[in-house]
Protein backbone atom coordinates (compact mmCIF):
# COMPACT_ATOMS: atom_id res chain seq x y z
CA UNK A 1 0.00 0.00 0.00
CA UNK A 2 3.11 2.36 0.85
CA UNK A 3 4.37 2.07 -2.70
CA UNK A 4 1.15 2.26 -4.41
CA UNK A 5 0.87 5.86 -1.73
CA UNK A 6 4.33 7.04 -3.41
CA UNK A 7 2.99 6.54 -6.58
CA UNK A 8 -0.26 8.43 -6.11
CA UNK A 9 1.61 11.33 -4.74
CA UNK A 10 3.82 11.75 -7.38
CA UNK A 11 1.01 12.11 -10.10
CA UNK A 12 -0.74 14.33 -7.76
CA UNK A 13 2.22 16.85 -6.46
CA UNK A 14 5.10 16.80 -9.16
CA UNK A 15 5.51 20.30 -10.19
CA UNK A 16 7.67 21.74 -13.08
CA UNK A 17 10.12 23.12 -10.49
CA UNK A 18 10.34 20.10 -8.66
CA UNK A 19 12.03 18.21 -11.49
CA UNK A 20 15.53 17.81 -11.88
CA UNK A 21 17.20 19.85 -15.12
CA UNK A 22 18.06 16.33 -17.14
CA UNK A 23 14.17 15.61 -16.67
CA UNK A 24 13.23 19.03 -17.76
CA UNK A 25 15.25 18.41 -20.83
CA UNK A 26 14.22 15.02 -21.82
CA UNK A 27 10.47 16.15 -21.67
CA UNK A 28 11.17 18.98 -24.07
CA UNK A 29 13.10 16.34 -26.25
CA UNK A 30 10.07 13.99 -26.16
CA UNK A 31 7.35 16.27 -26.97
CA UNK A 32 9.42 17.60 -29.99
CA UNK A 33 9.96 14.46 -31.25
CA UNK A 34 6.22 12.70 -30.56
CA UNK A 35 5.08 15.74 -31.83
CA UNK A 36 6.92 15.22 -35.49
CA UNK A 37 5.76 11.86 -35.43
CA UNK A 38 2.02 13.15 -34.93
CA UNK A 39 1.99 15.30 -38.07
CA UNK A 40 3.58 12.94 -40.16
CA UNK A 41 1.74 10.29 -38.88
CA UNK A 42 -1.46 12.35 -40.43
CA UNK A 43 -0.86 10.69 -43.64
CA UNK A 44 -1.27 7.67 -42.85
CA UNK A 45 -5.26 5.73 -43.64
CA UNK A 46 -4.93 5.36 -40.23
CA UNK A 47 -4.73 8.67 -38.79
CA UNK A 48 -7.73 9.97 -41.73
CA UNK A 49 -10.20 7.41 -40.41
CA UNK A 50 -9.59 7.53 -36.56
CA UNK A 51 -9.59 11.17 -37.33
CA UNK A 52 -13.18 11.13 -38.57
CA UNK A 53 -14.49 8.66 -36.21
CA UNK A 54 -13.34 10.74 -33.28
CA UNK A 55 -15.16 13.96 -34.62
CA UNK A 56 -18.25 12.08 -35.07
CA UNK A 57 -18.29 9.92 -32.00
CA UNK A 58 -16.56 12.00 -29.47
CA UNK A 59 -17.98 15.76 -30.68
CA UNK A 60 -16.88 18.83 -28.57
CA UNK A 61 -14.60 21.87 -29.10
CA UNK A 62 -11.84 21.23 -26.56
CA UNK A 63 -8.93 19.62 -28.44
CA UNK A 64 -7.56 19.71 -32.28
CA UNK A 65 -6.89 16.57 -34.11
CA UNK A 66 -4.05 17.99 -35.87
CA UNK A 67 -3.89 18.72 -39.53
CA UNK A 68 -7.29 17.17 -40.11
CA UNK A 69 -9.38 20.77 -39.85
CA UNK A 70 -11.40 19.26 -37.34
CA UNK A 71 -12.18 19.49 -33.41
CA UNK A 72 -13.44 16.85 -30.67
CA UNK A 73 -13.32 16.21 -27.02
CA UNK A 74 -10.34 15.76 -25.18
CA UNK A 75 -10.77 12.09 -25.32
CA UNK A 76 -11.44 12.05 -29.59
CA UNK A 77 -8.46 14.20 -29.68
CA UNK A 78 -5.92 11.99 -27.63
CA UNK A 79 -7.61 9.06 -29.79
CA UNK A 80 -7.05 10.52 -32.97
CA UNK A 81 -3.57 12.24 -32.01
CA UNK A 82 -2.38 8.71 -30.68
CA UNK A 83 -2.92 6.70 -33.78
CA UNK A 84 -1.74 9.24 -36.27
CA UNK A 85 1.78 9.20 -33.69
CA UNK A 86 2.29 5.76 -34.18
CA UNK A 87 1.02 6.23 -37.71
CA UNK A 88 4.29 5.17 -39.27
CA UNK A 89 6.23 3.52 -36.51
CA UNK A 90 9.07 6.51 -36.05
CA UNK A 91 8.12 6.81 -32.42
CA UNK A 92 10.38 6.57 -29.32
CA UNK A 93 10.65 3.83 -27.62
CA UNK A 94 11.18 3.26 -23.58
CA UNK A 95 13.35 0.53 -21.81
CA UNK A 96 11.28 -2.26 -20.08
CA UNK A 97 8.65 -1.11 -22.17
CA UNK A 98 8.69 -3.51 -25.29
CA UNK A 99 6.86 -0.42 -26.87
CA UNK A 100 6.40 3.33 -27.66
CA UNK A 101 5.76 5.57 -24.32
CA UNK A 102 5.37 8.65 -26.21
CA UNK A 103 2.74 7.82 -28.45
CA UNK A 104 0.59 7.96 -25.57
CA UNK A 105 1.49 10.20 -22.88
CA UNK A 106 2.00 13.18 -25.65
CA UNK A 107 -1.14 13.30 -27.44
CA UNK A 108 -2.80 12.78 -24.23
CA UNK A 109 -1.03 15.54 -22.47
CA UNK A 110 -1.66 17.46 -25.36
CA UNK A 111 -5.00 17.43 -25.72
CA UNK A 112 -6.03 17.62 -22.22
CA UNK A 113 -3.65 20.95 -21.90
CA UNK A 114 -5.51 22.67 -25.03
CA UNK A 115 -8.52 21.49 -23.70
CA UNK A 116 -8.35 23.55 -20.08
CA UNK A 117 -6.26 26.30 -21.73
CA UNK A 118 -2.85 24.86 -19.61
CA UNK A 119 0.98 26.60 -19.89
CA UNK A 120 3.47 25.08 -21.16
CA UNK A 121 5.12 23.92 -18.32
CA UNK A 122 2.21 22.13 -16.63
CA UNK A 123 1.79 20.22 -20.14
CA UNK A 124 5.11 18.73 -19.92
CA UNK A 125 5.41 18.19 -16.41
CA UNK A 126 2.46 15.86 -16.94
CA UNK A 127 4.19 14.26 -20.44
CA UNK A 128 7.35 13.83 -17.34
CA UNK A 129 4.92 12.02 -14.90
CA UNK A 130 3.43 9.90 -17.70
CA UNK A 131 6.71 8.70 -18.60
CA UNK A 132 7.73 7.66 -15.02
CA UNK A 133 4.77 5.57 -14.70
CA UNK A 134 4.52 4.24 -18.02
CA UNK A 135 8.06 2.65 -17.83
CA UNK A 136 6.87 1.15 -14.16
CA UNK A 137 3.84 -0.17 -15.39
CA UNK A 138 5.00 -1.77 -18.62
CA UNK A 139 7.59 -3.50 -16.56
CA UNK A 140 5.31 -5.10 -14.08
CA UNK A 141 2.72 -5.42 -17.19
CA UNK A 142 5.20 -7.75 -18.64
CA UNK A 143 6.08 -9.48 -15.76
CA UNK A 144 2.55 -10.56 -15.00
CA UNK A 145 1.35 -11.68 -18.62
CA UNK A 146 2.37 -14.38 -19.96
CA UNK A 147 1.28 -13.56 -23.39
CA UNK A 148 3.21 -10.23 -25.15
CA UNK A 149 1.42 -7.21 -24.78
CA UNK A 150 0.82 -4.18 -26.97
CA UNK A 151 1.77 -0.69 -25.53
CA UNK A 152 -2.26 0.04 -24.82
CA UNK A 153 -2.23 -1.85 -22.17
CA UNK A 154 0.13 -0.90 -19.84
CA UNK A 155 -0.18 2.78 -21.67
CA UNK A 156 -3.69 2.96 -20.19
CA UNK A 157 -2.40 3.35 -16.80
CA UNK A 158 0.31 5.97 -17.81
CA UNK A 159 -2.14 8.19 -19.76
CA UNK A 160 -4.58 8.22 -16.66
CA UNK A 161 -1.82 9.13 -14.77
CA UNK A 162 -1.30 12.36 -17.23
CA UNK A 163 -4.93 12.64 -17.05
CA UNK A 164 -5.18 12.49 -13.38
CA UNK A 165 -2.33 15.31 -13.16
CA UNK A 166 -3.56 17.47 -15.67
CA UNK A 167 -7.08 17.33 -14.61
CA UNK A 168 -5.96 18.48 -11.02
CA UNK A 169 -7.54 15.28 -9.63
CA UNK A 170 -6.70 14.22 -5.58
CA UNK A 171 -5.12 11.37 -4.48
CA UNK A 172 -8.16 9.29 -3.72
CA UNK A 173 -9.23 9.78 -7.10
CA UNK A 174 -5.74 9.81 -8.91
CA UNK A 175 -5.90 6.16 -6.79
CA UNK A 176 -8.82 5.15 -8.12
CA UNK A 177 -8.59 6.63 -12.01
CA UNK A 178 -5.06 4.08 -12.30
CA UNK A 179 -7.51 1.12 -11.03
CA UNK A 180 -10.08 1.74 -13.43
CA UNK A 181 -7.38 1.86 -16.21
CA UNK A 182 -5.69 -1.19 -14.91
CA UNK A 183 -8.94 -3.45 -15.19
CA UNK A 184 -10.45 -1.57 -18.27
CA UNK A 185 -7.02 -1.94 -19.87
CA UNK A 186 -7.46 -3.85 -23.40
CA UNK A 187 -5.82 -7.64 -24.09
CA UNK A 188 -3.37 -6.71 -26.91
CA UNK A 189 -1.66 -9.75 -28.24
CA UNK A 190 1.36 -7.65 -29.46
CA UNK A 191 2.51 -10.83 -32.21
CA UNK A 192 -0.74 -11.57 -33.82
CA UNK A 193 -0.37 -8.32 -35.39
CA UNK A 194 2.94 -8.92 -36.11
CA UNK A 195 2.15 -12.17 -37.90
CA UNK A 196 -1.05 -10.06 -39.39
CA UNK A 197 -0.03 -6.64 -39.44
CA UNK A 198 -2.87 -4.24 -39.45
CA UNK A 199 -4.10 -0.82 -38.20
CA UNK A 200 -4.73 -2.53 -34.85
CA UNK A 201 -1.01 -2.57 -34.05
CA UNK A 202 0.03 -1.63 -30.56
CA UNK A 203 -3.70 0.16 -29.68
CA UNK A 204 -1.85 3.26 -28.75
CA UNK A 205 -5.22 5.45 -29.24
CA UNK A 206 -6.86 3.05 -27.06
CA UNK A 207 -4.64 3.59 -24.71
CA UNK A 208 -5.00 7.15 -24.40
CA UNK A 209 -8.62 6.70 -24.79
CA UNK A 210 -8.53 4.55 -21.83
CA UNK A 211 -6.80 6.83 -19.64
CA UNK A 212 -8.60 9.96 -19.99
CA UNK A 213 -12.45 8.18 -19.89
CA UNK A 214 -10.50 6.50 -16.55
CA UNK A 215 -9.53 10.12 -14.77
CA UNK A 216 -13.19 11.14 -15.53
CA UNK A 217 -14.66 8.36 -14.32
CA UNK A 218 -12.94 8.62 -11.01
CA UNK A 219 -13.29 12.33 -11.19
CA UNK A 220 -16.93 11.59 -10.76
CA UNK A 221 -16.89 8.67 -8.16
CA UNK A 222 -16.79 5.82 -10.14
CA UNK A 223 -13.74 3.74 -8.38
CA UNK A 224 -11.23 1.29 -9.44
CA UNK A 225 -9.42 -1.82 -8.04
CA UNK A 226 -5.92 -1.40 -6.47
CA UNK A 227 -3.39 -0.88 -9.23
CA UNK A 228 -0.62 -3.35 -10.40
CA UNK A 229 1.38 -0.41 -8.52
CA UNK A 230 0.27 -2.39 -5.37
CA UNK A 231 1.39 -5.91 -6.24
CA UNK A 232 3.70 -6.84 -3.47
CA UNK A 233 6.07 -9.09 -6.14
CA UNK A 234 7.45 -5.54 -7.82
CA UNK A 235 7.25 -3.07 -5.40
CA UNK A 236 11.17 -2.70 -5.54
CA UNK A 237 10.20 -1.36 -9.08
CA UNK A 238 8.43 1.51 -7.63
CA UNK A 239 9.84 2.65 -4.81
CA UNK A 240 12.01 4.87 -6.05
CA UNK A 241 9.71 7.08 -7.71
CA UNK A 242 9.99 10.26 -7.58
CA UNK A 243 13.95 9.49 -6.56
CA UNK A 244 15.05 8.33 -9.47
CA UNK A 245 14.10 9.30 -13.04
CA UNK A 246 13.90 6.18 -15.55
CA UNK A 247 13.31 9.05 -18.33
CA UNK A 248 17.07 10.34 -18.11
CA UNK A 249 18.39 6.77 -19.28
CA UNK A 250 15.14 5.03 -20.46
CA UNK A 251 13.86 6.08 -23.62
CA UNK A 252 15.48 5.29 -27.26
CA UNK A 253 14.34 7.61 -30.72
CA UNK A 254 14.29 5.58 -33.89
CA UNK A 255 15.61 7.41 -37.12
CA UNK A 256 13.91 4.71 -39.15
CA UNK A 257 10.38 4.46 -39.54
CA UNK A 258 9.72 0.85 -38.92
CA UNK A 259 9.52 -1.83 -35.94
CA UNK A 260 12.64 -1.59 -33.61
CA UNK A 261 13.51 -4.96 -34.57
CA UNK A 262 14.42 -4.05 -38.03
CA UNK A 263 16.77 -1.44 -36.58
CA UNK A 264 20.10 -3.68 -36.30
CA UNK A 265 19.50 -4.92 -39.63
CA UNK A 266 19.62 -1.83 -41.16
CA UNK A 267 22.78 0.02 -39.22
CA UNK A 268 24.42 -4.04 -40.59
CA UNK A 269 23.47 -3.27 -44.22
CA UNK A 270 24.57 0.78 -43.82
CA UNK A 271 27.73 -0.57 -42.08
CA UNK A 272 28.78 -2.99 -45.28
CA UNK A 273 28.05 -0.21 -47.45
CA UNK A 274 29.94 2.21 -46.29
CA UNK A 275 32.95 -0.27 -45.80
CA UNK A 276 33.13 -2.01 -49.14
CA UNK A 277 31.54 0.61 -51.25
CA UNK A 278 28.80 -0.94 -53.39
CA UNK A 279 25.47 0.17 -54.29
CA UNK A 280 22.13 -1.79 -54.47
CA UNK A 281 22.33 -2.77 -57.85
CA UNK A 282 25.35 -5.09 -57.09
CA UNK A 283 23.95 -7.03 -54.47
CA UNK A 284 22.74 -10.39 -55.26
CA UNK A 285 21.65 -11.66 -52.13
CA UNK A 286 21.34 -10.70 -48.35
CA UNK A 287 21.00 -12.78 -45.45
CA UNK A 288 19.73 -11.39 -42.00
CA UNK A 289 20.63 -13.73 -39.24
CA UNK A 290 18.45 -12.10 -36.18
CA UNK A 291 16.66 -13.46 -33.17
CA UNK A 292 12.39 -15.21 -33.25
CA UNK A 293 10.37 -12.04 -33.14
CA UNK A 294 12.51 -10.33 -35.78
CA UNK A 295 11.55 -13.37 -37.72
CA UNK A 296 7.95 -13.38 -37.05
CA UNK A 297 8.24 -9.68 -39.07
CA UNK A 298 8.86 -11.37 -42.53
CA UNK A 299 9.38 -10.49 -46.08
CA UNK A 300 6.37 -10.72 -47.99
CA UNK A 301 5.85 -7.67 -49.97
CA UNK A 302 3.43 -5.50 -48.11
CA UNK A 303 0.15 -3.52 -49.76
CA UNK A 304 -0.23 -1.46 -46.07
CA UNK A 305 1.58 1.18 -44.50
CA UNK A 306 1.43 -1.12 -41.44
CA UNK A 307 2.59 -4.23 -43.37
CA UNK A 308 6.13 -2.12 -44.49
CA UNK A 309 6.45 -1.40 -40.82
CA UNK A 310 5.95 -4.86 -39.45
CA UNK A 311 9.00 -6.57 -42.17
CA UNK A 312 12.12 -6.81 -42.29
CA UNK A 313 12.84 -7.37 -45.75
CA UNK A 314 11.23 -4.22 -46.86
CA UNK A 315 12.52 -1.57 -45.05
CA UNK A 316 16.19 -3.35 -45.07
CA UNK A 317 16.04 -3.01 -48.89
CA UNK A 318 14.56 0.41 -48.95
CA UNK A 319 17.33 1.43 -46.63
CA UNK A 320 19.95 -0.17 -49.17
CA UNK A 321 17.94 1.56 -51.83
CA UNK A 322 17.27 5.30 -50.84
CA UNK A 323 19.62 5.61 -47.81
CA UNK A 324 16.65 6.67 -45.41
CA UNK A 325 13.49 4.76 -44.40
CA UNK A 326 10.56 7.19 -43.78
CA UNK A 327 7.86 8.38 -44.92
CA UNK A 328 8.61 8.23 -49.00
CA UNK A 329 9.88 4.45 -48.00
CA UNK A 330 6.33 3.53 -46.10
CA UNK A 331 3.36 5.12 -47.80
CA UNK A 332 1.45 3.77 -50.44
CA UNK A 333 3.26 5.28 -53.32
CA UNK A 334 6.31 3.37 -52.47
CA UNK A 335 4.77 -0.07 -52.36
CA UNK A 336 5.61 -0.34 -56.51
CA UNK A 337 8.87 0.72 -56.45
CA UNK A 338 10.63 -2.10 -58.47
CA UNK A 339 14.32 -1.64 -57.16
CA UNK A 340 12.99 -1.99 -53.46
CA UNK A 341 10.69 -4.83 -54.65
CA UNK A 342 13.35 -6.98 -56.48
CA UNK A 343 15.84 -6.33 -53.53
CA UNK A 344 13.29 -7.35 -50.82
CA UNK A 345 12.84 -10.45 -52.61
CA UNK A 346 16.30 -11.20 -52.02
CA UNK A 347 16.65 -10.94 -48.72
CA UNK A 348 16.49 -14.31 -46.38
CA UNK A 349 15.98 -13.95 -42.79
CA UNK A 350 16.91 -16.93 -40.04
CA UNK A 351 16.71 -17.00 -36.48
CA UNK A 352 19.98 -18.06 -34.62
CA UNK A 353 19.58 -19.03 -30.49
CA UNK A 354 22.83 -16.89 -29.53
CA UNK A 355 20.42 -13.79 -30.45
CA UNK A 356 17.38 -14.94 -29.44
CA UNK A 357 19.03 -15.15 -25.70
CA UNK A 358 20.21 -11.94 -25.71
CA UNK A 359 16.77 -10.48 -26.90
CA UNK A 360 15.45 -12.62 -24.16
CA UNK A 361 17.88 -10.60 -22.07
CA UNK A 362 17.14 -7.24 -23.21
CA UNK A 363 13.30 -7.91 -22.13
CA UNK A 364 13.82 -8.54 -18.90
CA UNK A 365 16.37 -5.06 -18.62
CA UNK A 366 19.40 -7.37 -18.33
CA UNK A 367 22.09 -5.17 -18.97
CA UNK A 368 24.01 -7.94 -21.33
CA UNK A 369 20.87 -8.31 -23.28
CA UNK A 370 20.83 -6.78 -27.16
CA UNK A 371 18.65 -6.04 -29.91
CA UNK A 372 21.23 -7.74 -32.64
CA UNK A 373 21.33 -8.63 -35.55
CA UNK A 374 23.70 -10.04 -37.98
CA UNK A 375 23.82 -9.34 -42.14
CA UNK A 376 25.63 -11.23 -44.96
CA UNK A 377 25.86 -9.43 -48.47
CA UNK A 378 26.75 -11.64 -51.34
CA UNK A 379 27.72 -9.38 -54.33
CA UNK A 380 27.23 -9.88 -58.12
CA UNK A 381 30.90 -9.86 -58.68
CA UNK A 382 31.21 -12.88 -56.18
CA UNK A 383 32.08 -11.36 -53.15
CA UNK A 384 30.61 -11.71 -49.97
CA UNK A 385 30.90 -9.44 -47.00
CA UNK A 386 29.21 -9.58 -43.22
CA UNK A 387 28.77 -7.46 -40.17
CA UNK A 388 29.91 -9.36 -36.83
CA UNK A 389 27.12 -8.80 -34.34
CA UNK A 390 25.28 -5.31 -34.97
CA UNK A 391 23.02 -3.83 -32.10
CA UNK A 392 20.05 -1.55 -32.85
CA UNK A 393 19.85 1.63 -31.22
CA UNK A 394 17.10 0.69 -29.15
CA UNK A 395 20.21 -0.71 -26.93
CA UNK A 396 21.64 2.31 -26.54
CA UNK A 397 18.81 4.85 -25.10
CA UNK A 398 20.08 8.63 -26.39
CA UNK A 399 23.56 7.90 -26.26
CA UNK A 400 23.32 9.05 -30.04
CA UNK A 401 20.53 11.61 -30.35
CA UNK A 402 20.94 15.74 -28.82
CA UNK A 403 19.11 18.37 -29.54
CA UNK A 404 20.55 18.79 -32.86
CA UNK A 405 20.02 15.71 -33.90
CA UNK A 406 15.79 15.27 -33.01
CA UNK A 407 15.47 19.20 -34.41
CA UNK A 408 17.01 17.24 -37.94
CA UNK A 409 14.70 14.56 -37.75
CA UNK A 410 11.55 16.98 -36.40
CA UNK A 411 12.35 18.99 -39.29
CA UNK A 412 12.68 16.06 -42.35
CA UNK A 413 9.59 14.31 -41.19
CA UNK A 414 7.46 17.59 -40.48
CA UNK A 415 8.65 18.81 -43.94
CA UNK A 416 6.61 16.40 -45.60
CA UNK A 417 3.28 18.58 -43.97
CA UNK A 418 4.30 22.29 -43.07
CA UNK A 419 6.12 24.82 -44.28
CA UNK A 420 9.13 25.77 -43.50
CA UNK A 421 7.86 28.99 -41.50
CA UNK A 422 5.96 27.05 -39.35
CA UNK A 423 8.50 24.65 -38.62
CA UNK A 424 10.89 27.04 -37.61
CA UNK A 425 8.13 28.81 -35.39
CA UNK A 426 7.65 24.92 -33.83
CA UNK A 427 11.23 24.14 -33.28
CA UNK A 428 11.49 27.83 -30.88
CA UNK A 429 8.15 27.28 -29.22
CA UNK A 430 9.08 24.14 -27.93
CA UNK A 431 12.56 24.64 -26.61
CA UNK A 432 10.62 27.49 -24.48
CA UNK A 433 7.60 25.59 -23.97
CA UNK A 434 8.16 25.88 -20.36
CA UNK A 435 7.77 29.60 -20.97
CA UNK A 436 4.37 29.29 -22.75
CA UNK A 437 1.22 30.24 -20.63
CA UNK A 438 -0.97 28.58 -22.84
CA UNK A 439 -0.45 25.51 -25.17
CA UNK A 440 -3.34 26.47 -26.91
CA UNK A 441 -0.34 29.10 -28.94
CA UNK A 442 1.23 25.78 -29.80
CA UNK A 443 -1.94 24.30 -31.91
CA UNK A 444 -2.67 27.41 -33.57
CA UNK A 445 0.91 27.35 -35.25
CA UNK A 446 -0.34 23.59 -36.67
CA UNK A 447 -3.49 25.01 -38.03
CA UNK A 448 -2.57 28.26 -38.86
Amino acid sequence: MREETGVVNFVATTTWDHLPPPVQHIAHLVVLDTLGTILVGTLTPVSQITAEYAEQRWPGDEATILLHDCRASAVGAAFANGYAANGIDIDDCGLYTKGHPGVQVTPTALALAEARNLSGAKMLTGVAVGYEIALRAARIWHATHDVYQACGSWGSVACAAVAGHLMALNEEQIQHALGIADYHAPNLPMMRDIDDPAMVKHGIGWGAMNGIVSAELAERGFTGIPSLFRLEDYQDWVTDIGERYLIEDGIAWKRYACCAWDHAAILGADRLMREHGFEAEDIARVRVETFHEALRLGTELPDTTEAAQFNLAWPVAAYIVDGEVGPDQMLAHAFEREAIRDLAQRIEVVETDELNELYRLACVGDPRGKYASKVIIELRDGRSVETGQVEGEINFPQETWDEQSLEEKFRWLTGHVLAEGQIDELVEMIWGLESLSDVGELIRIVTS
